[in-house]
């Protein structure tokens, strides 16, 4: 873990002693990781010497569900959660407006009702389709958002005062759906028993999350931070869900952020039984090992495996006189660099899109954040992607870096330079 001295103040989060989802207490930590500042907390150049409030990022694995999570919660205060402008990814916008489109939630029914809604493209789909939508987030400013008027929006967290507001005002929701927010919940008990006061007794909950045994299979560790705090797999959903009376109907499985699944959940009473690709999901994960203690030892191994690799390849290209620099500032970059301990001593500098990061430092390690238009003056020999969920996209986007002879360095699932 890249600490400095200095700069850092310690502060201990609230254990956890049970699995999120199934309340079991047969929790393996498999990888801790130690001290981290929360991943969105960039810091600006001239509070670079002050102290950095850091909390430990330990993964634990419930041995009963497979839900991996991080063993502490820390104050939402501390955690920056902003809404996100809408994607430019034609990908991303064709999966989203998709979700909306094939669901049966046009005029006449219940609203549509987006928790976290980081991407409005979903109600905005929903509602030229004719359906009445609501966003409901407590990172926005109530405004509406990236110029969709349509959409109304809600700014504060789902809670069953918030649902019973909804349902009496707008009515019950005949698809309630979350793209972005539902690994951040801390508490996902309280969540599902608001969403059962909110959804009509035939209404839909469509969750979309990153799909444990894809985390496992591609070393994915630098998906969990403080803001995220759990990685789910189908099973520890399906055990959640029961304790409201609602069970999976049906899965699809997505290539996006480095491997997804869409979740499909309704009552119990409803007497619909889950499809054959839940059957299918359920048996993959078995398969996977993703309740064995051995299989998560395996992957701690993998990891540090990892480390070490991506460690002396930066040191050999920086011995050989290349520069070496990231790409992209994602949560998951922050996790991964301040737990391999790659600072401003091996990473020149990040480039990323996001105005609010540029001109920034990074959280614990201190690398600074520039515009994308720096690559072109300061041109570099190699780029670690960081984002490495979207590679296909930045090689694309960086041809002309690639054809004068930069290579891109991948971390995961293990280093290797293209």
């Amino acid at each position: 873990m890249f600490l400095k001295p200095n700069a850092i103040g310690i502060s201990r989060p609230d254990l956890l002693v049970r699995c999120r989802c199934c309340g079991s207490k047969d929790l393996f930590l498999f990888l801790p990781m130690g001290l981290h500042p929360p991943a969105t907390a960039f810091v600006s150049p001239e509070r670079a010497q002050e102290p950095q409030a850091v909390f430990p990022l330990d993964a634990n694995v419930c041995l009963s569900c497979g839900l991996v999570q991080v063993a502490g919660r820390i104050p939402e205060t501390i955690c920056e959660r902003t809404s996100c402008a809408p994607s430019d990814n034609p990908a991303t916008k064709d999966r989203l407006e998709t979700l909306a489109l094939n669901t049966d939630a046009g005029a006449g029914h219940g609203p549509v009702v987006e928790i976290g809604y980081n991407e409005v493209l979903i109600l905005s789909a929903a509602n030229r389709s004719g359906a009445r939508t609501l966003g409901h987030d407590i990172a926005t400013d109530g405004a509406a958002p990236w110029g969709a008027p349509a959409v109304e929006v809600l700014q504060t967290a789902l809670t069953d005062v918030s649902a019973r507001r909804i349902a009496e005002t707008h009515g019950r929701a005949m698809l309630v759906m979350t793209a972005s927010a539902f690994n951040h919940i801390g508490d996902l008990h309280a969540f599902m028993r608001a969403v059962a006061i909110l959804l009509a007794d035939d209404g839909t909950l469509v969750i979309e999350v990153p799909w444990c045994a894809k985390i496992l299979q591609g070393n994915q560790f630098d998906t969990l931070c403080h803001e995220r705090v759990s990685e789910l797999s189908l099973l520890s959903i399906r055990k959640l869900v029961a304790a409201t009376d609602m069970d999976i109907v049906d899965v699809q499985l997505l290539p996006v952020h480095g491997g997804s699944m869409r979740v499909h959940i309704r009552r119990t009473d409803t007497g619909e039984q889950p499809s054959a690709a839940v059957t299918a999901v359920l048996d993959a994960e078995a398969a996977a090992g993703l309740t064995g203690r051995v299989t998560w030892e395996a992957f701690s191994a993998r990891v540090h495996t990892a480390r070490n690799d991506l460690v002396r390849m930066i040191d050999a290209l920086r011995a050989d006189g290349k520069t070496v620099v990231g790409y992209g500032a994602p949560a998951r970059g922050n996790t991964l660099l301040n737990y391999f301990d790659l600072g401003a001593d091996r990473i020149d500098f990040l480039v990323d899109p996001d105005p609010s990061k540029q001109n920034m430092l990074t959280p614990g390690t201190l690398i600074p954040v520039y515009p994308m238009d720096v690559l072109a003056e300061k041109k570099p020999d190699v780029m670690l992607i960081l984002a490495w969920n979207l590679l296909d996209e930045i090689i694309e986007q960086q041809a002309a870096f690639r054809s004068l002879g930069g290579q891109f360095l991948v971390p995961l699932p293990k280093p290797r330079l293209i």
